[in-house]
């Protein structure tokens, strides 16, 4: 017989009963996607660190100064509020948006 935990140990609702835990869980390995940002052509508006669901976009003095790839799971969603365009991307040299995303393990990547 089992001595696991049990149904009538875990909280009702499975809630998280120890608040500020998931900085323990590092999620970043389950991204397929990386964002990448043009830090020249960032207006700095904060559209992406506001809409982040991981709180990934890392901010000091109220700038953009990378994203927390250790926590990031590449949805996109920073990517598809960023309100720049821009004509040529630094990084990917493709035309869009500031911040896009490329494939986890593509060459931008390194």
């Amino acid at each position: 017989m089992s001595t696991g935990t049990g149904w009538r140990d875990i909280p009702i609702g499975g809630l998280i009963v120890d608040a500020g835990n998931s900085i323990n869980y590092k999620t970043g390995g389950w991204r397929a996607f990386r964002p990448l940002r043009d830090e020249e052509q960032c207006t700095q508006c904060l559209m992406c660190w506001i809409y982040c669901p991981d709180s990934s976009i890392l901010v000091e003095d109220s700038k953009v100064v990378a994203f927390d790839l250790e926590h990031c799971k590449g949805c996109g969603i920073c990517a598809a509020v960023c309100p720049k365009k821009v004509e040529v991307h630094a990084l990917t040299k493709q035309p869009g948006k500031v911040i896009q995303l490329v494939e986890e393990g593509s060459e931008l990547c390194r």
